[in-house]
């Protein structure tokens, strides 16, 4: 069984991203996901905490177990960067919820989490 739990502690909407989807697309089945959605003053806490680096970052992913992971994604954050990566903030949103959803599969950067990450773009339209 597939579940995910979306949270969004930010005051804005989130936008429209059809998270489940792609989670299910991407993780399969059995999974229990947690996707929340954070500003930044929490996002830099937690990559304090869990990578020593004092400052905020877009998103950062935890594997818990095979079947089990946590997203947290900078929504401030992502609302300044997306000019800079040329892409809507929606479309930055989705493209960084592939990125960490690849990393709960075991994918590390490279040639083919990027040809992952293009095949899951191209499907969803990101």
């Amino acid at each position: 069984m597939f579940e995910i739990d979306i949270q969004n502690k930010t005051k804005g909407t989130l936008p429209r991203v059809p998270f489940a989807r792609i989670a299910k697309t991407i993780l399969g089945s059995p999974y229990e996901l947690s996707l929340v959605f954070i500003r930044s003053s929490e996002s830099q806490k937690i990559n304090t905490e869990h990578r020593s680096k004092n400052k905020p970052t877009n998103i950062l992913s935890f594997p818990l177990s095979k079947t089990t992971g946590e997203i947290f994604i900078d929504l401030e954050l992502c609302k300044t960067q997306c000019k800079e990566f040329d892409r809507t903030y929606t479309n930055f949103v989705g493209f960084l919820v592939i990125h960490g959803l690849l990393h709960l599969k075991g994918y590390e950067h490279g040639s083919t989490m990027e040809r992952e990450e293009v095949q899951h773009r191209t499907t969803f339209g990101i």
